[in-house]
């Protein structure tokens, strides 16, 4: 591919004033959406090169419009191909598909699934305005919840390598002399070695967990560094602005509360590792009778952890993200001493617990069993109190699109916690069937874990009662859109197979409509069991089978089958996990379908969780802000932003952060568009109706098309001043119902693709075009400083 020397201006820099044939022409700035695509197929040429920008993320032009950057519609043209060529505005192609897609590393983003989810809980508040408090407690119970998903993560791994490995597999001689490269840690094989005291191997196995942790807090970092740390336009706030709080200037950089949420997770993840060592040592010397000189520096260290745990709490309940102003400043003590500090104490715990206890042994299991019961408890308190509050924003200001009536974001919250255990027992299981597959020598681990194994079966069966019932309606949907396909051609011969298709792609597409019953059912059943397997655990002390030992035959088969289930379906969700990020490693194609699952769920700042998938938009916004206000700037000319899908959030972002000088430069055309059927329902405070509507006012103008067929893209239900709708009529798709002169062969359902094929694509961009003023004046040269 071709690549051209970058042009890069910074704004409030002077050029030369533009040809009249540039108002004339315009620019149009295509934006891509989700699964990214290249930008051959984008500009419809297969010979680009690139404008500005690098590898990750960059602007591309056609070959022959590349001399054009500056100057755009004075290409010589004759003819009446010519004369179309330039009544159409210049095109260019911003591909920011590697953000999300790029190099196999970024697989690894898998494992962070739940960070991910518990980070979009953030953003999915319901709106309100005057309710600053309320407001903030929602996201401090946010970023509480985070916290609690870091240290289950850490927890879980600590209970893999300290307890399964290193307390009961390295402590049981048959498991030991199973797994040969434990015999240095067993005090059988290795004959009483210097290693082979408990408190020693659990500071050795720490070395596993801690350094987990490191690797989360330089993966965050090294992605801030990568995606977010780009600086976006600076200006000044609007004053009186009641739009979306993507306006503001400090929106797309929250590098501040970032790097203060990263310092706190790694503080709190190495305070897990510590508490995890320090426990079983003290709970031994407290047992010995009286009081010893390591039962009060056991005291003490407790006393320690405890205090720096209670800091850290403190600076993730510290107020959030600055919006209002590009907030540069950074914590950098608070950066730095927070986790230093907990590392410190990580390392006084493992000194401690490797101090010599004559006649100290491992037996059963570490005492994970109230630390896994407490967060549990934990997370469903702090999910239903974000209930609380978000119910009490919604009746405020409730909107009747809102999904589930504002409390989406407290029940993706607590799916996150819910996935987050549901891995954890995974990994555990499996370690333990791997270490002891016929659980004759080891205990196994905590008896909470098996218990929310358990509860995936009944959670499977409610989703595929769910499914039974959106698959009843859409088939009963189609069988109406029958008639109706068939209403719309009475001039064609009927084609039952044809009008059967068409039928089945509308109502295959209303099914993103039900996305909130869906999470509903989820959020309803995961509550109930939740509440069931703590308390099953708490009260029986065993696990399912164990409890159900007693019961009638039925029941105890039943509770048995749901367990040994459960136990495989964790343990295989995990290791598909692993084969799906093995795969994508070697696998360019299978990368760029990773990524799709990002495309919505990194669309959003890491305001809750710093462990999160990084947010691309960070990246792309200031990107296409710069180069919509520097062109606008250079030569006056007339700019249509075009997104398609994904790529349409990203344009309305972008539009929300110009100027009010550059807005009235450009003119909004967005296809296939998500942004009133999912970011609208899902996300009301930053794109409900109100946000909508002011972003149509501030535009210069703006239309939306969609198909019935396409299950993402839907019209974004809003009217103008005038009366007059953003949203077009919906498209025909297909194109023709049977052949014909203009399509002697079928015509494809196009559903969410390819909208440019669609010959009102071409009409509402002219348009647009011809809405914006071309009378402007060129912007005057800065003067020449006079001769030295």
């Amino acid at each position: 591919m071709e690549r051209a020397q970058e042009r890069t201006t910074g704004p409030g820099i002077g050029h030369a004033p533009a040809r009249p044939a540039q108002a004339e022409r315009g620019l149009e700035l295509l934006v891509h959406g989700v699964g990214g695509t290249t930008p051959e197929k984008m500009l419809g040429d297969p010979r680009t090169v690139r404008i500005t920008g690098d590898d990750t993320a960059a602007v591309f032009r056609r070959a022959e419009d590349a001399d054009d950057a500056e100057r755009p519609g004075t290409a010589p043209a004759t003819g009446t191909a010519g004369a179309a060529r330039r009544e159409a505005p210049v095109p260019e192609a911003y591909v920011w598909c590697n953000l999300t897609s790029g190099d196999g590393t970024r697989v690894l983003w898998l494992l962070l699934l739940p960070f991910m989810v518990v980070n979009l809980a953030h953003w999915m508040r319901p709106a309100a305005r005057g309710r600053t408090r309320t407001v903030r407690l929602y996201g401090l119970l946010v970023r509480l919840a985070a916290l609690t998903l870091t240290v289950l993560f850490v927890a879980a791994a600590c209970e893999v390598a300290l307890d399964l490995v290193a307390w009961q597999c390295a402590g049981v001689p048959a498991c030991a002399r199973r797994h040969s490269w434990l015999s240095f840690l067993s005090p059988a094989a290795s004959h009483g070695g210097w290693w082979s005291m408990p408190g020693r191997r659990l500071a050795l196995a720490a070395a596993a967990p801690a350094a987990l942790t490191g690797l989360l807090w330089y993966l965050s970092r090294r992605t801030w560094r990568a995606y977010e740390s780009h600086r976006p336009m600076p200006r000044v706030p609007e004053p009186g602005d009641d739009g979306s709080a993507l306006a503001r200037p400090g929106f797309w950089y929250g590098r501040r509360l970032v790097a203060r949420l990263r310092a706190a997770h790694t503080a709190a993840g190495l305070l897990t590792v510590a508490a995890a060592v320090a426990a079983p040592a003290a709970r031994f010397d407290h047992r010995t009778g009286g009081v010893s000189a390591s039962d009060v520096l056991g005291a003490l260290l407790g006393a320690a952890l405890l205090g720096w745990a209670v800091a850290v709490v403190a600076v993730v309940c510290r107020r959030g993200r600055s919006e209002v102003r590009l907030d540069r400043t950074l914590d950098l003590r608070l950066e730095r001493r927070l986790p230093l500090g907990a590392l410190g104490l990580l390392l006084l715990a493992e000194l401690y617990a490797g101090w010599s206890r004559p006649g100290w042994q491992s037996a059963g299991r570490l005492p994970g069993d109230p630390a896994f019961s407490t967060l549990m408890l934990a997370q469903g308190l702090l999910a239903l109190a974000l209930a609380a509050v978000a119910h009490d924003l919604y009746r405020r200001n409730p909107e009747p699109r809102t999904g589930m009536r504002g409390l989406g974001g407290p029940a993706v919250a607590l799916l996150a916690c819910a996935l987050g255990g549901v891995v954890s027992a995974g990994i555990a299981l499996r370690v333990a069937d791997w270490l002891d597959g016929t659980r004759a020598s080891l205990t196994g681990p905590p008896v909470l874990l098996t218990w929310q194994a358990s509860a995936i079966p009944p959670l499977l069966a409610v989703l595929l009662a769910v499914a039974s019932v959106l698959a009843r309606r859409a088939a009963r949907l189609a069988r109406a859109e029958r008639a109706r396909v068939h209403r719309e051609h009475p001039d064609e011969p009927e084609d039952r197979s044809r009008t059967r298709s068409i039928a089945q792609a509308r109502a295959m597409a209303t099914l993103t409509d039900r996305a909130p019953l869906v999470v509903a059912v989820l959020f309803a059943t995961t509550l109930l069991l939740g509440a069931g397997t703590l308390t099953g655990a708490l009260a029986t002390g065993e696990s399912p089978g164990g409890a159900a030992a007693r019961t009638h035959g039925v029941v105890r088969a039943t509770v048995e089958t749901s367990q040994n289930l459960g136990s495989w379906l964790a343990g295989v969700g995990f290791l598909l996990f692993v084969t799906l990020g093995r795969r994508a490693y070697k696998n360019a194609s299978a990368r760029r379908t990773i990524g799709i699952l990002w495309d919505i769920g990194t669309f959003w700042p890491r305001a809750a969780h710093p462990f999160a998938p990084p947010c691309y938009a960070e990246r792309a916004v200031p990107d296409l802000t710069w180069r919509m206000a520097t062109w606008t700037e250079r030569t006056g000319g007339r700019l249509v932003l075009s997104g398609h899908s994904q790529g349409s959030v990203l344009a309305a972002a972008a539009a929300w952060q110009l100027t009010p000088a550059v807005r009235e430069r450009v003119a909004l055309l967005t296809y296939g568009s998500p942004l009133e059927r999912l970011y609208g329902r899902w996300f009301p405070a930053h794109f409900g109706p109100a946000a909508l509507t002011a972003l149509h006012r501030d535009v210069a103008t703006w239309r939306n098309l969609y198909r019935p067929t396409d299950p993402i893209g839907g019209p974004v239900r809003v009217r103008s001043a005038t009366g007059a709708d953003v949203d077009h009529e919906p498209l025909r798709d297909p194109l023709a119902y049977g052949r014909s002169a203009e399509h002697p062969l079928p015509a494809p359902i196009l559903g969410h693709s390819d909208y440019q094929a669609d010959p009102v694509f071409a009409r509402e961009r002219a348009r647009l075009l011809a809405r914006l003023s071309p009378e402007v004046p060129a912007p005057r040269p800065d003067p020449v400083p006079p001769a030295a």
